[in-house]
């Protein structure tokens, strides 16, 4: 119970610090290479949950046989 005050208190005080900035020239920028990153990122989780799976089927199959 004391925890969860604790943690509350903590959350309160990051919110209050948040800043928002405007969309700078050099921001954009940035945001693009991020977004890259990001995709990327995204494609090679989706082949290693295709490649995970593929693994999964070939031992199952060579279990059962």
């Amino acid at each position: 119970m004391l925890f969860s005050v604790s943690l509350t208190r903590k959350i309160k005080t990051f919110a209050t610090k948040m800043v928002i900035t405007s969309g700078n020239d050099e921001d954009k920028g940035g945001q693009e290479k991020e977004s890259k990153e990001e995709s990327v990122l995204a494609m090679l989780g989706i082949i290693g949950t295709i490649l995970n799976l593929i693994v999964i089927i070939f031992v199952y199959i060579y279990t059962t046989l």
